[in-house]
């Protein structure tokens, strides 16, 4: 077995081993990658702040804007339906009692989630997620919360359905699609579109409410009394039954839910303040859990009307649809049966607009919330409105009324287990201090489950649900929704008691910003308010609320132990033993917990199905036969569920793998970076410490050679002064020409280090001129010729295609190229030839110098082309050379842009091949006449100032200049100069650049500054690192001499 297998295979036998693993990996920076929402995220009139804390610049509107948009809910008929399910089912004071009491829990429990959501702007969503259940706890409560939305949506939508074709006469089903497709385009913008229809229809259908009522008291008051006669179908009578009551009380229970639709508008209000208190209160009151108070009278008014509709004979069936119920009630309004039906339509379409509105809202945050968080992925709120509406549409096809009773009663038990969990923490854990007190929703510093209140809500509505079905008896089967508040009341302080309140937050928030303040996103780039931030060690910056919970990179490393499968790991780590919870396998596990899940749901479907089927009364075979096929339904689902949990789990845990291979190879990727930026990083220090090096070596070449040139002038000056003349007999003669030929020597060792020194810091620069390239071979043919046969050499020139006659090329330094090679050529060839030849077949010219020499080693062909290296040959050989010349000639070849070979036998000869791009030119026309010997100057005689504060230059310069007929004068110094011109001013001043005290740059300067524009200035130095055009032009000077 290969390591990789061992690796998977201890991953496999150890549960959460892989977790492990990431966790002891050092920290791996995330590399940012910029998210893009789509249009309808990005925009917050859309999007209105799904997913994410509503900030303080969005809650722009009035108190009682934002109350009387969620006010409007209380519009839906729903409301008539349950209460005249109930009154018809289990008599009037069942019936009574039970929307009192139930209607007074509601308004208890709404009460203190109306007031967090509006006092920390979160939905209802985000209020879970911080007040007991967890980041991944609240996603079971989404769900929950979206099923209310959609249940209760189809509802309202079949009621205007019903009221449509009763009006239109055409098909249901085309009523039931318009009654859906409708809402979409008006709740797409939010919270901006609803507010205003919710305000422009108050009035209306506040007026079509109250009118039937009004009417009824005015032309049949006894109604009311006969009303409280009623008996249930279920009951037999009108009288109190606890168990009738319980039962009741249990499908109007379901209701309790409707607080987070209320919630999810109340987040708009603005903050509370000294100057709104009262306004703010109200609003909190009235629109939050204020709610079930008409909530109650309407249910109560649509018994009223289920029994007016009883009276005229039709079935309890229809009695508990509302539209019959306000045809009735309108009847007492209206004679024509036209304007009964028209104002009946009327206010049905008017009142599931209004609730629509608001279901269809809370379904799409509710749904945006439950798959961004399973899926990582958000495409926008408007996506899970359409998904929402599909979901009720398809419920109302399926017919929602035939088994209403019990899909509300069973809804009921986990609806008030859900917010009992809820209320609990708001209302017992945080004022004893078992909880924080603020409400933390970020991802970023919460754990995946919190077991307070997620376990409180699970246990209690487990135990309800076994009591709603029978397990418990009778008794228990009509108070379930009771035993569930109860229990989640009870057992949420105890859990947070028993956890010590360690799984509410995973790590400690960073504060970003003060409260209000704006932060960009390092993310989404886009600002938000510091209280939707969160800090990032991923990223190592600030991120916002949305990014932070679709960020699927991270694994939530910014936390310990805080993720579900790490919580379950820890948790079995401590209820079974050492040995035991080490056999425990996490595929397993995985697979349960997947199963169980589709099962769930599964079972879910096919139980409201069954109970839509069986709503009404059926033979008993034929319900038997029912049963049996459901379950073999079932049964082969239940493989089918099988199969794909597998496919989740393999697939979930081969993606797993592969990003934790990615992060290794990452994180190795990033060690090799950041080892290559440290060598990089070397590499610079050193390749500045040679710069410096050669900065200096250059400064001290520059130094040296200055100081080697002034002598060295002196005596090639004096030595030419000496041969010019006849004065000297041929001994003596012959002794200074020995000095001559000795100093020009040293000039070209010393020249050859300034061109090396100037090359290498870059400071030669190429002065590329027309040149006429036949007559400039023939003049280096000229002079190296004599040498070679003076030798006892031949010497060949040849050419191969069309020569160019003029090109663009430095002369100067192609003609140094050339003339070292072949001077090297004729001075390491005692016998044959040595050959140039031009190949000038391509626009790359070719020079190519051979000769039938002593040849150069192979282990000195790389040696030869550094600075004072001579092969061994020549070395034995004694020939005069400075080691230079080919180390230049490379250098000024490369700088040139062409390339210099060499291909080389032993004692058999030599070839160096030079290849430079030499472009042709046109014919310049007439060039200057070539320099020629100085012997005087016409005109009349001529003053120049020589300032140097070396003697013997000066002297040297007056040597050479008077006998050309010069007037001499001589300065010491920049100052003396200076001063001298305004006693006699000259026709130039030949200067030097190295004086003490002032310099010449500085002595030029101030001779311009003292008005002398036009006098030339002749630059006179040894330092030829000085001769800079720039610098020449910047002081003033018209020339350099060196």
């Amino acid at each position: 077995m290969n390591a990789t297998a061992k690796s998977r295979a201890h991953l496999l036998r150890t549960p959460f081993a892989y977790l492990e693993s990431a966790l002891s990996l050092p920290a791996q920076k995330i590399f940012r990658i910029r998210r893009e929402y789509n249009s309808w995220v990005a925009d917050e009139s859309v999007e209105d702040y799904a997913l994410r804390y509503t900030p303080r610049s969005f809650r722009k509107w009035s108190e009682w804007r934002v109350g009387n948009t969620a006010f409007g809910a209380v519009s839906f008929l729903a409301l008539e339906a349950i209460g005249g399910a109930i009154a018809l089912n289990y008599g009037f004071s069942n019936a009574l009692w039970a929307i009192l009491v139930v209607g007074l829990i509601t308004f208890l429990t709404g009460l203190p989630i109306s007031y967090y959501a509006a006092k920390y702007g979160v939905d209802m969503d985000l209020l879970t997620r911080g007040a007991g259940f967890g980041y991944l706890g609240s996603t079971i409560t989404s769900l929950i919360y979206a099923s209310f939305t959609f249940i209760f949506f189809a509802l309202e939508a079949a009621i205007m359905a019903l009221a449509l074709q009763m009006y239109f006469d055409i098909p249901i089903v085309w009523c039931y699609a318009l009654s859906a497709v409708v809402i979409v385009p008006l709740v797409v913008r939010g919270i901006t579109l609803i507010s205003r229809l919710q305000m422009w229809t108050q009035p209306v259908w506040g007026v079509l409410l109250l009118l039937p009522y009004l009417a009824i008291a005015w032309k049949n008051p006894q109604a009311f009394n006969d009303f409280t006669g009623l008996s249930g179908r279920t009951s037999g009578s009108s009288a109190f039954d606890p168990l009738m009551f319980g039962a009741a009380a249990t499908v109007a229970f379901s209701l309790v839910v409707q607080v987070g639709e209320q919630v999810d508008f109340l987040r708009f209000l603005p903050e509370k303040t000294a100057a709104n208190q009262k306004r703010w209160w109200a609003a909190v009151l009235l629109a939050g859990p204020g709610w079930i108070v008409p909530g109650m009278l309407k249910m109560l008014g649509g018994a009223f009307l289920a029994f007016l509709v009883l009276q005229q004979q039709l079935p309890a069936a229809r009695a508990m649809e509302p539209t019959q119920m306000y045809l009735a009630g309108f009847s007492y309004v209206f004679s024509d049966p036209v304007w009964v039906l028209t104002a009946t339509v009327i206010f049905v379409v008017v009142s599931q607009l209004k609730i629509n509105l608001t279901n269809a809202y809370a379904g799409s945050l509710a749904w945006s919330n439950f798959f961004a968080r399973l899926t990582h992925s958000h495409p926008g709120r408007v996506v899970w409105l359409v998904f929402n509406v599909a979901i009720a549409l398809l419920l109302m096809t399926l017919g929602v009324f035939s088994a209403l009773e019990k899909v509300l009663g069973l809804y009921g038990n986990v609806a008030i287990a859900w917010v009992g969990a809820l209320v609990a923490d708001l209302v017992i854990n945080k004022p004893l201090g078992l909880s924080p007190q603020g409400i933390e929703f970020k991802r970023a510093h919460l754990y995946d489950i919190n077991p307070v209140g997620l376990g409180a809500m699970l246990v209690a509505a487990g135990v309800s649900v076994a009591a709603y079905t029978g397990t418990f008896g009778p008794v228990a089967e009509a108070f379930s929704p009771f035993i569930a508040l109860g229990t989640a009341l009870v057992l949420s302080p105890f859990l947070a008691w028993l956890t010590q309140g360690r799984y509410y937050i995973a790590r400690q928030p960073e504060a970003v910003g003060v409260p209000g303040q704006l932060v960009r996103c390092h993310v989404c780039e886009n600002k938000f308010e510091a209280d939707d931030m969160a800090s990032c060690p991923a990223y190592g910056a600030p991120i916002c609320s949305l990014c932070c919970t679709l960020e699927s990179r991270c694994h939530d490393r910014c936390k310990i132990r805080s993720r579900a499968a790490e919580q379950a790991g820890y948790f079995l780590g401590r209820l079974l033993p050492s040995a035991l919870s080490r056999r425990v396998n996490f595929r397993v596990g995985h697979f349960i917990v997947v199963t169980l899940s589709f099962c769930a749901l599964l079972a879910t479907v096919m139980g409201m199905v069954y109970s839509q089927e069986t709503a009404n009364a059926l033979p008993g075979d034929t319900a038997e036969i029912m049963r049996a096929a459901f379950t073999k339904v079932f049964a082969m689902l239940l493989l089918v569920v099988a199969v794909c949990s597998w496919w989740v789990v393999l697939g979930s845990e081969s993606r797993r793998m592969a990003q934790d291979e990615s992060n290794r190879q990452n994180q190795l990727l990033s060690r090799e970076i950041e080892a290559h930026k440290r060598t990089d990083a070397e590499l610079q220090t050193a390749k500045e410490l040679a710069d410096s090096a050669n900065q200096a070596k250059t400064r001290y070449v520059a130094g040296v050679t200055h100081e080697l040139r002034t002598p060295l002038n002196s005596i090639l000056g004096y030595s030419q002064i000496l041969l010019k003349g006849n004065a000297l007999s041929s001994a003596p003669r012959e002794a200074v020409q020995t000095i001559q030929r000795s100093g020009e020597h040293l000039l070209a060792l010393v020249d050859g280090l300034l061109d090396l020194a100037r090359i290498e810091a870059g400071r030669l620069r190429l002065e590329p001129s027309p040149l006429a390239l036949p007559d400039f071979l023939a003049g280096l043919v000229s002079m190296v010729r004599p040498q070679a046969q003076a030798k006892g050499v031949e010497f060949i020139y040849t050419h191969s295609g069309r020569m160019p006659t003029w090109v663009q090329a430095d002369a100067k330094r192609l003609r140094q190229i050339i003339i070292n090679l072949l001077s090297n050529a004729v001075s390491f060839t005692d016998t044959g030839s040595v050959t140039l030849h031009v190949d000038c077949r391509r626009e790359v010219i070719r020079f190519d110098i051979v000769d039938t020499g002593i040849g150069v080693a192979l282990q000195d062909q790389q040696r030869i082309f550094l600075p004072f290296e001579r092969g061994a040959a020549g070395r034995r050989r004694g020939e005069p050379g400075t080691g230079l010349g080919l180390t230049i000639t490379g250098l000024l070849t490369a700088l040139m842009g062409g390339d210099l070979s060499l291909t080389s036998v032993p004692q058999q000869g030599t070839t160096f091949s030079v290849r430079l791009y030499l472009r042709e030119i046109d014919d310049p026309g007439p060039l200057a006449d070539p320099p020629r010997q100085v012997a005087g100057f016409f005109g009349n005689q001529r003053t120049l100032l020589v300032v140097d504060d070396q003697p013997v230059q000066r002297q040297m310069l007056a040597g050479m200049l008077i006998p050309l007929g010069f007037r001499v004068t001589e300065a010491a110094s920049g100052q003396e100069c200076i001063d001298s011109l305004s006693d006699e001013l000259p026709d130039a001043i030949l200067l030097d650049i190295s004086m003490d005290g002032m310099s010449g740059w500085d002595t030029a300067a101030q001779i311009r500054q003292n008005g002398h524009a036009h006098l030339p200035i002749i630059v006179v130095s040894a330092n030829v690192f000085e001769n800079e055009a720039a610098r020449l032009t910047a002081a003033g000077c018209q020339a350099f001499v060196a």
